[in-house]
């Protein structure tokens, strides 16, 4: 489980005041779930994945993974970026596997493991291949693959279908579903996007403008549905769907005015749930 408690962040900076990017997050997410955390830009969505990360040293509040704090970057975490960070000297098979080798596995043994990973995301049949011969959605898919390479408790997305086209985003979101469904990975992922938010997530947490709070939380099972119709059609033109969308777009608009919103406490968040 992670847990995170009364988690604050505040940038220095040389030329104007200090951006108090984060205010007092509590949250904790459990084993098999898909945390979505949504909010306008600015919210401080990215800096806090960038802090579970270990990208960031949490200075006020706490991180702990397990019972063990988070201090730095580890393989118990695998990122996923928007942008693809692949080595393009590499092949797909070669930068799935670097982690595992790095982890101080035999190289044979992390190709096997690497292969099994690139067939589970349907690229198998590239794993020669350049990382610069692939589509972008091609691309993410190898992300995601040498994410779960060291096969971390933790699966943090930084709005990594953002750059892709509606279309291919689509594709992206139905992978990442049958992968959580055949794996139960713990996942964290962050988006601007209140469609990709409820399709993905089974827990939502909406943002306030910075400095970011979690001013509501929402179970949602739209995820589960969808592994068992395969049908988002029905799913995202139902009255659930959309009054869902409609309630939490009207309270991140609502959100920009500060007397309309108010940070609830521990106890009256985990009663939305």
């Amino acid at each position: 489980m992670l847990s995170i408690r009364d988690l604050s962040v505040t940038y220095p900076s040389r030329n104007r005041t200090p951006v108090h990017a984060l205010e007092k997050i509590n949250l904790d997410i459990l084993p098999g779930e898909i945390v979505v955390a949504l909010g306008a830009s600015g919210c401080g969505k990215s800096t806090l994945l960038s802090s579970i990360a270990g990208f960031l040293a949490v200075e006020s509040g706490s991180i702990t993974l397990n019972d063990q704090p988070l201090r730095k970057p580890g393989s118990d975490r695998g990122v996923v970026f928007q942008k693809d960070t692949l080595l393009p000297w590499k092949s797909v098979l070669d930068n799935v596997s670097l982690g595992i080798e790095l982890a101080g596995i035999a190289r044979n043994e992390a190709h096997v493991k690497a292969l099994e990973l690139l067939d589970l995301v349907g690229l198998k049949e590239f794993a020669s291949s350049a990382p610069y011969e692939l589509s972008g959605g091609m691309r993410q898919r190898v992300g995601i693959a040498r994410a779960l390479a060291t096969d971390p408790a933790l699966l943090l997305m930084d709005e990594p279908f953002g750059a892709l086209d509606s279309f291919t985003r689509e594709q992206m979101q139905d992978l990442l579903i049958d992968v959580w469904g055949k794996t139960r990975k713990t996942i964290f992922l962050i988006t601007h996007s209140i469609e990709e938010a409820l399709s993905l997530g089974t827990r939502i947490i909406v943002m306030s403008p910075r400095p970011g709070r979690i001013i509501k939380r929402y179970a949602t099972n739209f995820i589960r549905t969808y592994l068992e119709t395969r049908d988002w059609g029905a799913i995202r033109t139902s009255r659930e769907f959309i009054l869902l969308s409609q309630e939490i777009r009207e309270l991140i608009h609502a959100s920009f005015d500060d007397k309309s919103v108010t940070t609830p406490t521990e106890e009256q968040a985990h009663a939305t749930l």
